[in-house]
């Protein structure tokens, strides 16, 4: 007997087709995928392996680990890996990671804002200073001096920014992939160091945090339901 999960997981390997009584079955139904079919022994427990499947529509991947916990830590890592894939299949564009991304966006925001007036540049300069919390939070967490990295890094974009200006005008797209390495605290090429974020991800991070913001700004105020002490 198989649990529901199980048999349907089966019944994909193998390209049967799952019927409610045994009377109803007919040959087509019979799943003739499965090319090798054991029974191991891992551990104190058996598994059933279905192997050398023509054209699988499931698979298994089996994860040991020396205790619970570090087993657990091994299924969401495998978990979040698998979903970064899923994301970059789906959406293949990508954009450089170690706070480059977050930074060129806080320099581009700030460049948009000082050509405003009054109070309308207040939401891009401080969206722009927001941002900056991701290349912070990278210094912080390498042990290296967060004020001379941050700025370091804000420089190298700025630069970046205005070559593009006259270059190529002011609608011009300012190339500038440096970014902070988190184990060393350095700055780096993101493109050469080889770290990437998926397009999508980081959209949904942005829109998630400015909506989060916009939706704490229009609370104006709270009703609080519990009673003081001595009322």
């Amino acid at each position: 007997r198989l649990r529901k999960t199980d048999n349907n997981r089966v019944a994909r390997a193998t390209g049967a087709t799952i019927v409610s009584r045994t009377d109803e079955i007919r040959e087509e139904d019979i799943g003739t995928g499965c090319g090798l079919f054991e029974m191991r022994k891992i551990g104190e427990e058996y598994f059933a392996f279905f192997e050398e499947c023509k054209d699988p529509k499931a698979c298994t991947i089996i994860l040991r680990g020396g205790s619970k916990d570090v087993l657990n830590e091994i299924e969401r890592n495998l978990s979040d890996a698998m979903q970064v894939v899923r994301n970059v299949v789906f959406d293949p564009r990508l954009l450089p990671g170690g706070g480059a991304t977050e930074m060129a966006v806080s320099v581009g925001l700030r460049k948009a804002g000082l050509k405003l007036e009054g109070i309308q540049q207040g939401p891009f300069l401080a969206v722009g200073e927001a941002m900056e919390v991701i290349p912070r939070t990278l210094s912080q967490n390498c042990g290296v001096s967060v004020i001379r990295t941050v700025t370091q890094l804000r420089a190298k974009h700025a630069a970046a920014y205005e070559e593009a200006e006259k270059t190529g005008g002011e609608d011009a797209f300012p190339k500038c992939n440096w970014g902070i390495d988190g184990t060393t605290g350095k700055l780096v090429d993101m493109e050469e160091f080889g770290i990437w974020e998926p397009f999508s991800v980081k959209i949904q991070t942005i829109k998630t945090a400015v909506e989060s913001a916009c939706m704490i700004l229009r609370i104006d105020d709270i009703v609080s339901g519990s009673k003081k002490r001595g009322h």
